[in-house]
């Protein structure tokens, strides 16, 4: 059964950095561009060979985000599979500021759906690439942080708003 709020788009080569402060970060990217970041578990690649240099570079850009040397991201995303709504609400994510925190209704209401804010929160669930479209920085309306797929959680995604310094919890 296919997920319906991401399928995930064929992954050519994958990769990780073995050393982030949230454990192994894996990238996985396609022909059309940043396919996947996942926190923790490896990706599968289905291609042998030598990898394209985007993946080095989104490598290498993570490695920068976690030093506190890179505030935004430069990488081409595989957007294939997503929904439209989801789609538009991660392109809006993408768009909040280093730092910065957007709530889930806030985003709604950018969105020109201001009481879609759940389904706000599901796109945010479904975000096949987190850090780069940064979805840690999404907050409930409480200001409170809620949900995050990653391991370790919400506290995954305080550390995250901490480095950006974003949250002082």
């Amino acid at each position: 059964m296919q997920n319906a709020l991401f399928s995930q788009p064929r992954v050519l080569w994958s990769d990780r950095l073995p050393q982030t402060p949230i454990g192994p970060v894996w990238v996985a990217v396609s022909s059309l561009g940043l396919a996947r970041v996942v926190i923790g578990a490896p990706i599968e690649a289905a291609a042998q060979g030598k990898s394209p240099a985007l993946l080095a570079l989104a490598l290498r850009q993570l490695d920068e985000y976690f030093q506190r040397k890179r505030e935004q991201f430069d990488l081409p995303i595989d957007w294939s599979g997503l929904a439209p709504f989801n789609l538009r609400a991660l392109r809006a994510c993408a768009e909040i500021p280093y730092g910065q925190v957007r709530t889930y209704a806030q985003l709604a209401a950018q969105l020109g759906s201001p009481r879609a804010g759940r389904a706000v929160g599901a796109a945010m669930a479904g975000n096949p690439v987190p850090i780069v479209v940064p979805c840690h920085r999404v907050v409930g309306s409480d200001g409170k942080l809620h949900g995050y797929g990653a391991p370790g959680g919400i506290q995954t995604k305080a550390f995250l708003l901490r480095l950006e310094g974003g949250l002082s919890i």
